[in-house]
């Protein structure tokens, strides 16, 4: 269904393009709660936008023990007490970004991040802070999203946080919650009620909440009053406390690509809202969501709205307001946490290699990793390595997932435009295929992981990995060019 925007606010959309800022453009996340998922269980689904030269690298990591008195050296040089045993996590690794990797543990937790930049500008920082190494041990010692709030809080408070802001998404099969840190010491934390859907862009969404409710938020102590003492808050002039409105970048909460793409995201899932910065933590979606609805919005160009069709054939990702799916968007995932089946059955991450227009969503399950290929090793790639990569067109080659699909995602865009369906349909037909499919092979996996679990895992490693290699003949096939055949080995 398409909605008609009234003149009035096509009028303000028009002045926001005029206005429109990039500053804080870049990711995008999506929580929906146990009871509005079609699964019954938390889905999480995030956007990771960085301009190139970028590579994305996934892998699993087996858990690690160590000895009394082992420590770790954080990325500020401070150190931390390792603990007896780390757990088992895959980890969407974008080298050389501190702030871009994603992860989901062997107990269901799943952590993200969005840059939301703060207004404080007096950090309180000690042994140089921490920053990069935050969601690294949220997914090595969390077994619960709840835990993670709480070590990231505990972190926080102990070495400051090392960046001007940012939220954290963390969750479990159960809970999702958004971890807000602050540049310094301060933090506070919301739970997604369980029958919501949340979504962030770049700016902290957390507005209105009970601090006394400690099952549903929780933060450092003295949140409110050392928003008071700043003179960010006061309960005079501003009556109730607001988090985001005390402690976000007021120039970054302005932003239209802040807020655009928050409001039309919630336009797949509830009614439309008005277009304001004042946007709700979360709503009630008008029906549950599974993985493929959750896909739709993070493609989302504004498609449904008059915005889209006034920018008369331009790219939708460079027209105007900064879209949730976009041309720096590396990668994309929605991770379904089911906690109905055993783990290596129930955990689910949906990877898509570059923005989710123009890239299918493949299934890989925590039993079963990623397939080969997926994991490319070496550092950030220089622009001259990566230009050479992605803007020559040639045969995929399954032994490197990244950049296959980047090629193919440039040469769909040569050759049919952001706006052309022919390719929409090719992938569209790619997704069809696997979930018509997941359910008698999750059946087939879930009798045989009964008596042999490393046989179940690797039914599901050789499915998805002919996924993979079908997706990649499939797209390349559409382009009227091979695929790269020799040397492809488990």
């Amino acid at each position: 269904m398409k909605f008609k925007l009234p003149l009035l606010l096509i009028s303000l959309i028009g002045a926001i393009l005029v206005l429109a800022t990039t500053s804080s453009a870049g990711c995008f996340s999506v929580i929906v709660g146990r009871e509005a998922s079609a699964d019954g269980y938390v889905i999480v689904a995030h956007n990771e936008d960085d301009g190139p030269p970028q590579v994305v690298h996934h892998r699993k990591v087996e858990r690690r023990t160590f000895a009394p008195g082992d420590s770790l050296t954080l990325v500020g040089g401070a150190r931390i007490e390792q603990p007896v045993e780390t757990w088992a996590y895959l980890w969407s690794q974008m080298p050389g970004m501190k702030f871009s990797d994603s992860f989901l543990n062997e107990w269901g937790v799943c952590v993200t991040s969005d840059n939301c930049p703060s207004r404080e500008d007096r950090p309180d920082l000690s042994g140089g802070g921490i920053s990069y190494d935050l969601r690294h041990l949220v997914a090595q010692r969390a077994r619960t999203a709840r835990e993670g709030v709480i070590l990231a809080g505990q972190l926080v408070e102990r070495f400051g946080y090392d960046a001007s802001g940012r939220t954290y998404i963390i969750c479990d099969p159960y809970e999702g919650w958004l971890f807000c840190a602050v540049h310094g010491t301060h933090w506070l934390a919301q739970r997604v009620p369980d029958d919501h859907v949340a979504m962030l862009s770049n700016t902290y969404s957390v507005r209105r909440v009970n601090l006394q409710d400690k099952e549903n938020v929780l933060a450092s102590r003295d949140i409110v009053k050392y928003a008071q003492k700043r003179g960010w808050y006061d309960t005079q002039r501003d009556g109730e406390f607001d988090f985001a409105r005390a402690y976000a970048n007021p120039d970054i909460a302005a932003d239209s690509a802040n807020f655009c793409r928050q409001w039309s995201g919630l336009r797949h899932v509830t009614e439309p809202l008005p277009l304001t910065p004042d946007l709700p933590f979360s709503v009630k979606p008008r029906q549950k969501l599974d993985a493929a609805l959750v896909a739709g919005i993070l493609r989302d160009h504004y498609e449904w709205a008059e915005l889209y069709r006034s920018w008369e054939g331009a790219d939708p990702h460079t027209a105007g307001v900064h879209p949730i799916c976009n041309n720096t968007t590396q990668t994309s995932f929605i991770a379904q946490l089911r906690a109905d089946r055993p783990a290596g059955l129930g955990l689910v991450w949906w990877i898509c290699q570059g923005p989710p227009c123009a890239s299918p969503f493949l299934p890989v399950y925590y039993g079963a990793g990623f397939p080969p290929g997926w994991d490319l090793g070496g550092g950030p790639p220089l622009a001259e390595e990566y230009e050479a990569q992605v803007e020559r067109f040639s045969p995929a080659d399954p032994r490197e997932a990244f950049w296959s699909f980047s090629r193919l995602n440039q040469e769909a865009r040569r050759r049919f435009g952001a706006r052309d369906d022919t390719w929409r349909r090719t992938l569209a037909s790619v997704e069809e295929n696997i979930r018509a499919l997941q359910g008698p092979v999750e059946q087939t996996a879930g009798r045989l992981h009964e008596t042999d679990p490393e046989a179940a895992a690797g039914l599901l490693r050789q499915w998805t990995t002919g996924l993979y290699l079908t997706a990649l003949d499939t797209l390349s096939r559409e382009l009227g060019a091979g695929m790269v055949s020799k040397s492809y080995q488990e």
